[in-house]
């Protein structure tokens, strides 16, 4: 699959999800899309989401920076005074045939800070291969897993979600 079928399939995904485009405030990100929902076991959600032009392969510290540019967008979409919405983020990068330290950082990376979560992750165009963050057996279980769900239904288009 090339990154244009990728991003096509994502696209047909996230409006089956009900995530709806975001203009405005994306600070040069094209596409974002947005979701806000009630999550069991983490409450208010708001989830924003953007896919990086895979038409080169980004280095490790490329991932790194734009993932804090991106958690920039995620504070200025979702500013709750009163901190009751928890506001998670999503950059996926589809790339053919990652390097295995472009795949380790963005698992590496820190996921929660300034009252976001940013989940950098890597999609391999070549092999259909989604590669999120896993989700812990401790502490902090409810933000991952709620990632992986997310991830799964709207960036694993290896599978078919209905």
């Amino acid at each position: 699959m090339d990154h244009t079928q990728y991003r096509d399939a994502v696209v047909e995904n996230r409006r089956k999800l009900g995530f709806d485009p975001v203009d405005e405030h994306t600070n040069g990100f094209d596409p974002v899309w947005e979701a806000r929902d009630d999550d069991d076991s983490i409450g208010a959600v708001a989830v924003l989401a953007t896919l990086v032009d895979g038409e080169s392969d980004p280095e490790p510290e490329d991932l790194v920076s734009t993932a804090d540019a991106f958690r920039d967008v995620l504070v200025d979409r979702v500013d709750d005074p009163h901190g009751s919405t928890t506001p998670l983020g999503y950059v996926v990068f589809p790339v053919s045939d990652p390097d295995p330290a472009l795949v380790e950082a963005a698992r590496s990376y820190t996921v929660a800070r300034r009252r976001t979560n940013v989940f950098p992750i890597v999609y391999d165009c070549e092999d259909g291969t989604l590669h999120r963050h896993e989700v812990p057996r401790l502490k902090g279980r409810g933000i991952y897993r709620r990632q992986a769900e997310d991830a799964d239904r709207l960036f694993d288009v290896s599978v078919t979600h209905d």
